[in-house]
């Protein structure tokens, strides 16, 4: 048996808006941590997510699953630099990747 378990983590780029206050205050927590914004913002919503009860309990309701994507996702660029497109499903399994990975949807 190996020592150690890696688990694969598929990781996206967005783009978000932030309050130069928080902006702010996220570089330095960042920095504090020794680590990257990316992964503070990552990690902070994992916590709160995985916390926040009634945000679990809305997860078990038909409604999440038919929540209209707002996060603008950065796709790799291809076919001439033009970035590909993602259907709506392709980007409906990616959310629900991503809230397996914080334990939101089981």
């Amino acid at each position: 048996m190996p020592l150690l378990e890696i688990n694969p983590v598929h990781r996206i780029s967005a783009t978000i808006r932030l309050d130069a206050t928080i902006a702010a205050q996220l570089d330095q927590y960042a920095a504090f941590l020794r680590t990257s914004a990316d992964e503070v913002v990552d990690k902070a919503l994992g916590y709160v997510f995985s916390k926040d009860r009634e945000f679990q309990d809305f997860l078990r309701t038909p409604e999440a699953g038919h929540v209209r994507p707002s996060l603008r996702i950065r796709h790799a660029a291809g076919n001439g630099g033009r970035p590909r497109r993602v259907s709506k499903e392709a980007n409906d399994v990616a959310q629900v990747r991503s809230l397996k990975a914080v334990g939101g949807v089981e």
